[in-house]
């Protein structure tokens, strides 16, 4: 059959769709999308120089050339060319063995942190905006994780690399504190307590409870508020500190505007808890306040 044996073009409609399909004006043979290569006829149209009208697996023709494969030692010569940043992280960590971390400024103390959440980039810009967006080192890792993904954009991994410092600082801190008398240990105390909530985004109102002593049996967040507010009871405080047996107490909260001057309601809670507490036997040392500015002491300021 040659294919001047085929119906006429008008014809075709009597012939199936996949027929006429492959058929053009005059009864040439088309080259069908769906099919891939041509309608099989008498063509002297040589095939070896058609290609079909997909690619293989590989995006590449067949008897297209191949892109030449890397050599053993081009594998090699990558393998010995480690990132830039990887000299500065030695550099950087024997420093600080050598000297410390007082040697460090803020960004390179957070750095060295990320090194491990981030093994294969360049943490220093990271580090950099990451102070210019919180302030400090202390503020970057007292950030809650909400802030530190949202505002910061670091993964959950570095998150945790952060609060695990915290955490450990705190714990460090808080021991020091135990088994001592708290009075004789004020600055351990302040350190502590200025550790544990300073730079909290929300107020929180922490009592240390003291034996006969003084040294603390027992450290409780027994509010946390807003940014400016946390409801307190002078008879629940009080009731705590009778549970607990614990003759003396000290009042902690924050302030997250930073500035610890005390407010008028901080002022008149303070005296409220002591008039509850005096009659019981229970010693209202002190009533500290904390911020990212300093601190103020109620006692000091000869308020109570």
């Amino acid at each position: 059959m040659s294919f001047s044996d085929l119906p006429a073009p008008a014809e075709a409609s009597a012939h199936t769709p996949r027929t006429a399909q492959r058929l053009r004006a005059g009864g040439k043979p088309v080259t069908s999308p769906d099919q891939g290569q041509a309608f099989s006829g008498t063509c002297t149209r040589d095939r070896r120089l058609q290609k079909p009208a997909f690619r293989s697996s590989y995006g590449v023709f067949p008897g297209d050339r191949m892109p030449p494969r890397r050599t053993t030692s081009d594998k090699a010569g990558l393998d010995e060319a480690p990132p830039h940043f990887h000299g500065h992280r030695e550099r950087l960590r024997n420093r600080f063995l050598e000297v410390g971390g007082q040697a460090l400024p803020d960004y390179e103390m957070l750095e060295f942190l990320l090194f491990s959440a981030i093994p294969r980039r360049d943490t220093k810009p990271l580090a950099k905006k990451l102070i210019e967006k919180f302030g400090s080192f202390a503020e970057v890792i007292s950030a809650t994780p909400k802030r530190l993904k949202d505002e910061g954009g670091l993964s959950d991994a570095s998150i945790a690399t952060l609060k695990i410092v915290e955490a450990a600082a705190q714990r460090l801190l808080q021991k020091r504190t135990r088994g001592q008398e708290a009075l004789s240990s004020g600055n351990a105390v302040l350190d502590y307590v200025r550790a544990a909530q300073a730079f909290a985004a929300k107020e929180q109102f922490r009592i240390l409870f003291l034996d006969k002593k003084n040294q603390v049996i027992a450290d409780e967040v027994q509010q946390q508020g807003t940014v400016d507010h946390t409801p307190v009871y002078p008879r629940e405080v009080v009731k705590r500190a009778l549970e607990l047996s614990a003759t003396a107490i000290i009042l902690v909260h924050n302030h997250p505007s930073g500035d610890p001057t005390p407010s008028q309601a901080d002022i008149e809670m303070t005296r409220q808890i002591a008039s509850v507490a005096k009659p019981l036997g229970i010693a209202l040392h002190d009533h500290i306040i904390v911020g990212r500015d300093g601190h103020a002491s109620l006692k000091g300021l000869k308020l109570i």
